[in-house]
This record gives C-alpha cells, structure tokens and sequence, in this order.
C-alpha cells in the first residue's frame, strides 16, 4: 500500500495513489466465484458465514453488507442464512460488453471491527444471442481476368456473445467459384475470405449471388447469415493505392463535434472514371458507425459524437478507397483517445449512519469509496473533512475510507454536526465533489436532574384553604427525549412525628407543592422535608432538594386572661386598705395570647370603673394600682373592667371584671360582695355610704361580742396556761379567718386565734402558729378572700 498525505491550510486530507492492503484488509488477493447469467433473481452465489468461518448470528451483529464498485445492488446479503444471492438477472453483456472474461468486482464490508473482504464474481456467458450481419447484402466487384486463388476479404458478423458462444465458423453456399477460409485478425476474433476458384468470364456470366452463414459455437449453435453479390467487370487495369498503409492519429475526449481526426487519401493511376476514387468504411462495428464520419470524396474522417476516454481509449478503423472500376484498396486508421480531466471524482457511499450514542468510543460512521474515471493525474483523488471536529478520516483498502469519531461525543455540548466530505483530484483544472452527512447524537442518560435550588423556603400563613399551592419546586434535565422527563415526588421524612403525607402534596408533572390541610401555627410553626426528582432514562437518575415550609402566623386568637380567673365558682375581691399610697399595687392581670410576634405583643386598659380616675392600669404590664390616695368619701366597694388586647390586625381583645373592696386595716371583717348591675353600682352616693355605715356598726358589734366569749371562755381554763389554747368546738365557729396582706404577699395565711389569762389577770390576744390553706394559689391570687365568716 502507497499512501501519500497532502497537507492544505486547515484541511484534513489524504491522498491514494494505489491501494492494494491495509489495517483493515481482512485478506489478501479476491475471492473467487462465478454465476452464470440470465439466472434468476435470488440464485445462490455463497455462503459467507461457511466462507469466512463465523457463524450467521455474528454476520448480522457485526452488521455485515455487500456493495458493488459500480454502487449498485447486484447482490445481496440473507441475514438468516448467510447466503449471498443475486439481487437482480445478470445480462453479461450490458455488465461486461464485449470485455471478456466479465468480472463483477464487490466488497464483504464489516463492523466491530471494521474489515473489508474482496472479492470478485465471474458472469458465466450463454449462448441467448446469434450472429447477424451489419448489411443484408454484400456487393463485391471482381474484374474478369483476376486470377484464380485472388482472396477477398468479407465483412465479419457481430455477436454479443464471448468464448466458445461467439461466432467459430463461416459457411457458404456450394458453388464452382469460390470457397471460405477463415482467418484470425490481431483482435483475437476470425472473419471470413473469400478464395476464387475458377476464372470468372463477364460475358458468359456477369453477377453471381451466395449466401454466406456465420456460426457461433453454442450449444444448441446459433447462425446468422448474409447475401453476396459478386459483379464481375470488365477489365480495369490499376487498383487505388493509399499513401499510408496504416494512418495514426490522436484525439483529446472534448474535441467537439464535426471536428477533423483524419483525412485519408487513395491515387489510382487509371484515368477517367476508372481514376475517381470514393472511400468509405469497410467491416466497422456500430461503434465506429456511430462516432465517425468519412466525406466519401474528400477522405476526411470527422466526429459525430463525443469521445470518451473512460469508454474506449483507441478505436481501429478500416477504409476501403473504391475507384470507378471497381478496383479497391484498404487501409487502418487508429485514434488514439487523449484523456482530459472531464470526470468530477465520485464518493461512494457502502454503509453510513447519521446516528452515534454520546459518550461512545471511536465508532466508525461511514464507510465510502473516492473513485475518479480519469487517469494518469487526473484520476488522483484528495480526501478531506473540515478542520475543528471530532471527526477523521482513515484510509483503508481501495480507494476506501472510514469516517469514525476521533473522541467521545457529548450531545449536551452539541447534539449535531454536519460533515462536508470533499472529494477533489489533482487534474487541470480541478474538479471536486462534496457529500454532506449529518451526524445526530443520540442521548445517553448521563446527567441526573437538578434543582434550580439546593433548598426552597415557603412561606405559609396559617388558616390556609385546603389544597392551596403553597410554592413550585422546579428541576431541569440537560438530557433530552426520554431521558429528559422528569418526575417529581415526596421523598419519606426521618421525623416519624411529622405526618408529611397529610399536610403538603406535590404534582409529579410540574413539580407544584400543596397544603391539605389548614396550618395551624401554634401547634406546628415550621417543618421540612426532601423532594425528589427522577428522571425516565434507564438506569434512571434522581437528586433531591430541601423544602422548609414556614407557617406565618395569622391573628387567629384572642388574648386569654390567666388571672383573675373569670370561671371561678365565687367572684375575686381584691382588698385595699385605705392607707394605701398612691400607685399602691392592687393586683396584676396575667393574660397570654396564642399567637407570636406582634400578634401577641398586649396591651392593658381600664374599660371601665365604678369611680374613675381612682384606679389606674399599666398598658404593658397589667398592674392596676392607685392613683390617688384614697379617702373615706370614696365608696367601699369598686368594680373594675380591664380590656387586654393584642396587636394584630384586625386586634382581638378580652376583658376582665375585677372586684375591689376598701377596707379599714386587714383584720376588718368584710362581706362577699354581690354581681351589681353597673348601673345600680353608679346609683346615689348617699345611699351607698349609709350602708357601709351599717355595715360597719354590725361589725363592730360582732367583734366585741366574739371577744366577750373568747375572754369568758379562757377564764376558765387556766389550767390549759401552759401556752395551748383549747377552743371548745361548741363555742367556735368552723371557719377562720383568712387574712391577706397589703395586696404584695406572695402567700395566703390562717391563724387560730385565742385569748390567754396570765397570773396578773390580765388578758390578750396571742397568735399562735398558721394554718395553711388546703388550696394553694400562686400569683396575684393572695388577696382572695373565699366565703369569709366572722
């Protein structure tokens, strides 16, 4: 193998000469077969599976094929049986022409790994034609006094056929003048001539007729015949001579049409009529016919159609000169046909494929062949493809190349090339041929999906609509067709407490997220979880994000007030002495709100009050204190109403009543004060003061009397002096009194109290130690006083 690489600017290129093996050449020399022609389509040629030793299931895996040089299907390939067949009924003739033998040249082409098996097949020839005669009838003049044994030759039959098919033999009907003999021409082919026996004598017999018969050596033989007619003149002394023997000549295949090739010329040495000369063709094939033309009194050959050099490159005429006597002589013309560069290269394309998978190894795309008709310069090729791809050609055997990937495709980078293929020779001027191939990448599902975002933040306010969208996830695949759909989905939470499936939904197609369900902020404030996204290549790929989904709070609760408690059996009375200072604390309302944020921010205000501007609230904490110092003009008993609100929008408010009692000191006994209408409540002050009046003697007189009998009582136990105070049940009553302090004590107490009698006589109050109460209450519930009874 000769190769020889012509480097232009930024052009791929390669140059064959001659290729007679290579890397790819799975054997070497061709192998041999043979049909015969005429057979019909599907005969058996071989089998290529037994002849290259695999077996048929390889043949089709390896993508095995049969092209021909002429890039037509003449045979074909039976995937199922690894027999190759004609595709087609073989003529010899129209194959091969009058070229024997008549070879059909193709090439086994196959993949993985790339192999090229030459071969050639042999069109066996069949007698189907006979011989025929270009003229019915052949007119031969003979001069009387020719001697006995003068030859002439005859114009040969035409047979399509070759070998022992074409013609063998010449017959002629039986006669006492002439007989046939057969002679070889420097061709290879025989043609007749025709041998006078006896002296022909004008007057006894001017004109003869044979008949002459062409046979072929078929079998059955064919023939074909010819009628002679042979005028015999009278005596004419001297023959045409020509200057030249043989005349040689060269034409170049575009010379036009009309134009000279030759101009042949013939002198008789007789005068008169016996002198005019008339040339002509003698025994020219049809061929000859169609493409020259001789002037019959000039003797110039002229074209009548164009030359082809890849057809034929010499033609062989013969020209007989005929002067007015009859008298002829021959001579040869031969045109040599001079190529020029009239054939543009051509590209043959045995196998392609637009499609290759990304990300495979070098894989081959096409396999062509660059065939020029021309010769010499002209029919050298240059092969190339444009610079900056991932693509090269390789030469193989042949004038054969491979196109095949020179690196791993990536259809995210590029999905599609299109390749120009330049087929140029080396003539003057130059011709080229370019073939365009278009290259697909098929996807390989090599990239997973992906988020736009790592993670996504909802915002949510709480007391959504079931099946609200609360936000879109969103995912893009750099792959495409299949391989690019995508699917979403929830992925299982690792918080056995969050029952995901119940809140949040998401639509697989678009990636859309839905709240089922109301969201209640206060009972969950936040939560998150995994989305995935799968695509449908095969494997599938998958990746996921995080989704945290914050419930904004919504002023959905009112404040809740802790204390004074609004549900208790018997109202809260707060008591107040009347020393208290100004900005004495009375009590604090605790109240609290279930949402965040402002929504809970509180404020306190006084509504309303039985005397305004006594009592006083603190917007932010809830403190009801004085505001003034109290005076014995201010009524006993007092009923506050408290508005606690919040700070949402629209605000949510609540409200407590608060009872509060003036009282002289904290021993002072005092009565549980009834619901009064407000209005009663804000009745005359007058009569408001006369029934504390009363309410105060009945005190006092009660307290003196419980301190008689408590004295009596302890008078006459002396004997308990010790410190124990016995109180006798039938003297006492069963409940106590229970004292709170200033409104600032953290703790309600009890006291037994009793009188003692010392030694002096003397008698006092001793407080002995204090009985907690069964109930505890924390907070501002130490100024209560339940159902006291004195």
């Amino acid at each position: 193998m000769e190769t020889r690489r012509l480097c232009f600017p930024r052009q791929r290129q390669v140059l064959f000469l001659f290729l007679f093996g290579g890397v790819s050449l799975a054997a070497n020399g061709f192998r041999h077969y043979s049909v015969t022609e005429e057979t019909e389509r599907g005969s058996f040629v071989l089998n290529l599976a037994k002849e290259l030793g695999i077996g048929v299931e390889e043949l089709a895996t390896r993508r095995t094929r049969v092209v021909s040089d002429d890039n037509k299907q003449h045979l074909l390939l039976d995937s199922h049986t690894g027999n190759v067949l004609t595709n087609e009924k073989l003529d010899r003739e129209k194959l091969c022409g009058s070229i024997e033998p008549c070879m059909l040249y193709f090439q086994i082409l196959m993949d993985n790994p790339f192999q090229i098996y030459q071969a050639e097949l042999k069109i066996r020839d069949i007698n189907d034609h006979s011989p025929v005669f270009r003229e019915k009838e052949m007119v031969l003049k003979i001069l009387e006094n020719t001697a006995e044994g003068a030859t002439f030759r005859l114009e040969r039959a035409q047979d399509s056929d070759r070998g022992l098919n074409g013609i063998q033999n010449y017959t002629i009907e039986p006669n006492s003048f002439f007989h046939i003999t057969i002679s070889d021409s420097d061709e290879g082919t025989i043609y007749p001539e025709l041998v006078l026996d006896k002296a022909l004598d004008w007057e006894k017999q001017p004109e003869l007729n044979l008949t002459l018969t062409a046979l072929d050596g078929g079998s059955p033989p064919r023939s074909g015949t010819t009628t002679i007619r042979i005028l015999v003149l009278d005596v004419n002394d001297n023959a045409p001579k020509f200057s030249q023997l043989i005349y040689e000549t060269q034409a170049p295949e575009n010379s036009p049409l009309g134009s000279l090739v030759v101009k042949v010329s013939a002198e008789d040495a007789d005068s008169g009529v016996n002198a005019e000369v008339t040339y002509s063709f003698f025994d020219a094939d049809e061929d000859i016919q169609t493409i020259f033309q001789i002037n019959p009194f000039s003797g110039e050959i002229i074209l009548k159609a164009l030359l082809d050099y890849e057809l034929v490159k010499s033609h062989k005429i013969n020209i007989q000169a005929i002067d007015g006597g009859g008298l002829s002589a021959r001579c040869m013309v031969l045109v040599q046909v001079l190529d020029t560069n009239d054939n543009p290269p051509e590209l043959i394309i045995s196998s392609l494929s637009n499609y290759i998978d990304e990300n495979s190894p070098e894989t081959v795309l096409a396999v062509f062949r660059a065939k020029d008709r021309d010769s010499g310069e002209n029919g050298k090729t240059v092969c190339y493809i444009q610079d900056n791809l991932p693509f090269r050609l390789k030469p193989s055997v042949e004038n054969f190349y491979i196109l095949m990937t020179e690196e791993t495709l990536d259809r995210d980078s590029r999905a599609e090339y299109n390749i120009t293929i330049t087929v140029t020779d080396l003539g003057t001027p130059r011709l080229k041929t370019e073939h365009n191939i278009t290259v697909l990448v098929s996807d390989v599902n090599d990239n997973a999906p992906a988020f736009t975002q790592t993670s996504y933040t909802l915002l949510v306010r709480e007391n959504n609509q079931p099946a609200l969208q609360i936000g879109t996830v969103s995912a893009t695949d750099r792959d495409s067709g299949i391989n690019a759909q995508i699917t979403y989905s929830l992925l299982p939470t690792q918080d056995p407490h969050l029952p995901l499936t119940s809140l949040v939904s998401i639509n697989a197609d678009n990636g859309q997220l839905f709240a089922l369900r109301a969201l209640d902020f206060e009972a969950l404030q936040a939560f998150q979880f995994h989305v995935g996204v799968t695509d449908q290549g095969s494997p599938p790929l998958s990746s996921q994000a995080l989704v945290r989904v914050v419930v904004l709070d919504d002023n959905d609760n009112s404040p809740f007030v802790l204390y004074p408690m609004q549900n208790a059996s018997a109202p809260y009375t707060e008591l107040v002495p009347r020393a208290a200072e100004q900005g004495y604390l009375v009590t604090k309302v605790v109240a609290v709100d279930g949402d965040s944020g402002q929504n809970a921010w509180l404020s306190y205000q006084l509504l309303k009050a039985t005397e305004p501007g006594l009592f006083g609230v603190w917007a932010h904490n809830g403190e009801v204190r004085t505001t003034r110092l109290l005076s014995e003009r201010d009524a006993a008993r007092h009923r506050l109403v408290v508005l606690v609100k919040d700070n949402g929008e629209p605000p949510l408010s609540a409200s407590v009543t608060l009872h509060v009692l003036l009282v002289d000191g904290f021993s002072q006994p005092y009565l549980p004060l009834p619901e009064v209408a407000p209005e009663r409540v804000q009745g005359d002050s007058l009569t408001v003061y006369l029934v504390i009046a009363l309410a105060s003697v009945s005190s006092l007189f009660l307290f003196s009397v419980l301190v008689f009998v408590v004295v009596r009582l302890c008078r006459r136990r002396r004997a308990a002096s010790l410190g124990v105070c016995s109180v006798p049940e039938g003297h006492f009553p069963g409940h106590l009194v229970d004292v709170s302090g200033t409104g600032t004590l953290s703790q309600s107490y009890q006291y037994k109290v009793c009188l003692t009698g010392g030694s002096s006589g003397t008698s006092e109050f001793k407080f002995l130690k204090p009985i907690y109460p069964n109930i505890h209450t924390n907070g501002p519930e130490r100024n209560r006083v339940e159902n006291p009874i004195f």
